[in-house]
């Protein structure tokens, strides 16, 4: 899942220089490193890494570190680093988002999809910049500017939130799929803003009218390369069977969309969303083995995580060297109006869908967090744009306060709207469990001490004699939730296959490297395996 970046122009000045790669993946490996630590501590304490990531980059931005005070001043000066990072992640980055969301899902959840990419953005596009403009007092080009970079949204946070909660799986859908698809209608809002908008209002009216003519140019344009690529793509791997070379595919389609549509000046967001969408969807059906599927989709899984882990820890330490003397009025009144026009745009965009409960628009709409793909469009700007430094800190500080507090209260008002899609039977089996599991961890540790002497047989037995009464009850009521729920013995029965197989797979590999099979069958076997896997997901 995606937010992520846009391609910068390179000046024809620009050099890229062995010294300038070089120090580029030395900054990279820098916040790499940072960011593997923060988001490793993340990950064993169960909370989204990109939350830490954000705080760490502001603790370290503070405390003046030599080396990071030069990855600092390398991100934000080096037009190379930008465009270096740029061009190399956001194909990925929205390749991995579309290459594993279920076409299905978007079809049964078009219309309030649809209705909050389009007109939900397009809405808060407009109540931000009216109100920017009148509120904040700054021009009409740097209100509707910052409106178009405050327009896409960025759930990666919340859906990390939402996946332990057992939140409903179609409001995980609804929200990834308005994401991936307002990431290309904010794009294109943000270049007509900064680029167009000021020769459009001098031609009054007529310049709406072009205005709107360029906006579907950029839309229908990257879909339409997206639908050749994607489908180009897809056909090219339906007689290959070959997994390295069906990834290296997959680079050419996201990449190749998005620098064509770039190239031939459509929305090339657009175009590498669609070319995903119907790579991962009808090429992942004509042309992809369930061992294909797998390691492409842990190959994306990689990329999105060093390309998300950076950009987040990036704008901790962005915002730090920011100089917010004197404005925070205006930075108050600015997330304000975000908040107030993405309140407006949701409640708007989806009252007419009856299906959607009130519970679920309050979610949509405070989970409507803004991220990387703002910061990056933002800091796009040439620094000759008129207004660039307001729209900086506007746009930091909005992304700052969304992740932070959004990002860390979103979970007490999902449990207070109690639209947690866990059922009571859910909670009784895994109570069972953690009881099933602390008696038999009770009566191997008092096995252990009567083994040390610790313990005399006499105590050891009645000891376990109690503790077996409790197994047998918590048995019980494991059998009669098995009886009761199906359900749940099947995705037990599902769990206990697909953890046999993995050991099979890695005990094959010991095989080899006792010279007692052979490495081609060490290759059929553990595909056949793999294959299983999938076939039990």
């Amino acid at each position: 899942m995606m937010k992520h970046f846009i391609l910068m122009s390179v000046h024809p000045s620009s050099s890229f220089t062995a010294q300038s790669f070089n120090e580029i993946m030395i900054q990279l490996i820098i916040l790499l490193t940072v960011s593997v630590v923060v988001a490793s501590y993340a990950y064993h304490k169960k909370i989204p890494y990109s939350l830490p990531l954000v705080i760490i980059g502001l603790v370290l931005g503070m405390l003046n570190l030599p080396i990071i005070d030069e990855s600092r001043d390398f991100i934000t000066n080096s037009e190379t680093f930008q465009i270096f990072v740029i061009s190399i992640f956001l194909p990925a980055l929205l390749g991995e988002a579309t290459l594993k969301l279920p076409f299905h899902h978007l079809k049964e959840n078009k219309a309030p999809i649809l209705a909050l990419a389009i007109g939900g953005t397009l809405i808060t596009y407009v109540v931000i910049g009216f109100a920017s403009h009148y509120l904040l007092e700054v021009s009409v080009i740097v209100a509707f500017t910052f409106a178009a970079l405050m327009s896409p949204t960025d759930p990666i946070s919340v859906l990390q939130i939402f996946k332990p909660l057992g939140v409903h799986k179609r409001m995980n859908a609804i929200m990834e799929g308005e994401s991936l698809f307002n990431d290309g209608v904010g794009v294109v809002l943000f270049k007509i803003s900064s680029i167009y908008l000021l020769v459009y209002m001098e031609m009054g009216v007529a310049g709406f009218g072009q205005g709107l003519l360029l906006f579907l140019k950029f839309a229908v344009g990257g879909l339409v390369i997206g639908l050749i690529i994607g489908y180009i793509g897809s056909i090219s791997i339906k007689k290959i069977d070959n997994y390295p070379l069906e990834i290296a595919i997959s680079i050419i389609v996201f990449f190749g969309s998005f620098l064509i549509g770039e190239t031939v000046h459509v929305s090339g967001v657009i175009a590498v969303v669609v070319a995903g969408l119907l790579f991962g969807n009808y090429g992942g059906k004509i042309g992809m083995s369930p061992v294909t599927k797998l390691n492409i989709y842990n190959f994306y899984d990689v990329i999105a995580f060093i390309a998300n882990s950076i950009i987040f820890l990036m704008v901790g330490l962005e915002i730090s060297r920011i100089d917010v003397q004197g404005k925070w009025g205006m930075i108050i009144i600015s997330i304000i109006i975000v908040l107030i026009g993405r309140s407006v745009a949701v409640y708007a965009s989806l009252a007419w869908l009856k299906e959607i409960p009130s519970s679920w628009k309050h979610i949509l709409n405070y989970g409507g967090l803004k991220g990387s793909l703002s910061i990056a469009l933002a800091l796009s700007l040439p620094r000759t744009f008129e207004g660039r430094e307001e729209i900086i800190v506007l746009t930091f500080s909005v992304v700052i306060f969304s992740l932070l507090f959004q990002g860390l209260t979103i979970k007490s008002l999902i449990n207070k709207l109690g639209i947690i899609e866990k059922q009571n039977h859910i909670w009784e089996y895994e109570e069972v469990i953690a009881n099933l599991n602390r008696s038999k961890t009770s009566i191997s540790t008092w096995s252990d001490m009567k083994e040390e002497s610790l313990l005399t047989e006499k105590d050891y037995q009645d000891l376990v004699n109690l503790e077996n009464e409790k197994l047998k009850k918590y048995n019980q009521a494991l059998d009669q939730l098995y009886s009761l729920y199906p359900q749940i013995k099947e995705e037990q029965l599902r769990d206990a296959k697909r953890e046999s197989l993995y050991n099979q797979y890695h005990e094959l590999g010991k095989l080899v490297s006792k010279e007692v099979i052979s490495q081609s069958i060490l290759e059929r076997k553990q595909k056949e395996i793999l294959e299983e896997v999938e076939n039990l997901s």
